[in-house]
């Protein structure tokens, strides 16, 4: 990636720890808009991952891969050569591989939307006959309204999906389709898993497999969301990482004390 892309993929003031968000297949750097426009305090890189974007004509280089690329700018560009990792979709399971093989790179990651242990046996049998499906519009129109996509953002994802070479789609959905290989991953830091409640259920079959091999992780049912919710509900997407970056856990609003559990408070005065 040259330094002139770069410099439109990097947001906020150069100072404190750097974020870096992997976006999802078939979509860009552009996903992370309202993460960027409500973490103005933030140094923010929001790259486009090889072969998807801007970076389309690039041939896709496997998920090792995208992850030593991912790890080059994270070198290259995050304030002490390191990250938090936040990563949806495909982006996901790239941060996956980027804590497994970069380790030090990594201060903290959160992936979302990632199917971990592979796909289920109906997804497997209900996906391949759509990918030639995957460059028509009207084929992503209908996956935007389905994912909870706000009318004003559908017309930059079908762009950025219909344009994606056929070769990429087909070993994207491979690699995804088989899971994570065995062994993956041994990152001892901070790591949260999230599945949106209405999304397919193969993300969240694999938080038992995360789990086993990276006991520390945390893992979260997002109430109402979608796939993509990072754009359904900004505001709380945004609540999420800011937690995450700065204490390491995420605590979601069901299961914080209330005022009355408080030392001190109506419940002990009981």
């Amino acid at each position: 990636m040259t330094e002139s892309s770069m410099s439109r993929l990097e947001h906020g003031p150069r100072r404190g720890e750097t974020i870096i968000m992997l976006h999802g297949n078939n979509a860009g750097s552009w996903m992370w808009e309202p993460q960027t426009d409500r973490l103005p305090d933030r140094h923010v890189l929001t790259p486009d991952l090889p072969a998807l974007g801007e970076r389309y004509r690039e041939p896709w280089p496997g998920m090792a891969g995208a992850a030593d690329d991912i790890a080059e700018i994270i070198r290259e560009h995050a304030l002490d050569g390191t990250a938090h990792v936040v990563g949806l979709s495909l982006g996901g399971v790239v941060a996956t591989h980027l804590a497994h093989r970069h380790p030090g790179l990594v201060r903290s990651c959160m992936i979302t939307g990632a199917p971990l242990a592979g796909l289920t046996r109906l997804e497997r049998l209900l996906i391949p006959p759509q990918l030639p499906l995957w460059r028509q519009r009207w084929y992503w129109r209908a996956q935007a309204m389905a994912f909870g996509i706000p009318a004003d953002a559908r017309d930059v994802f079908v762009d950025s999906a219909v344009r994606v070479a056929p070769e990429t789609n087909r070993e994207t959905y491979r690699e995804v389709a088989a899971g994570i290989p065995e062994g993956l991953i041994a990152y001892p830091g901070p790591l949260l898993a999230i599945a949106g409640e209405k999304e397919q259920r193969s993300v969240r079959d694999a938080f038992p497999t995360l789990r086993r091999r990276a006991p520390q992780l945390q893992s979260w049912i997002a109430p109402g969301m979608h796939h993509p919710w990072n754009v359904e509900d900004p505001d709380l997407f945004t609540d999420v990482i800011r937690e995450f970056v700065d204490t390491g856990r995420w605590t979601p609003a069901d299961r914080r004390p209330q005022a009355s559990d408080a030392p001190g408070g109506p419940a002990a005065q009981r």
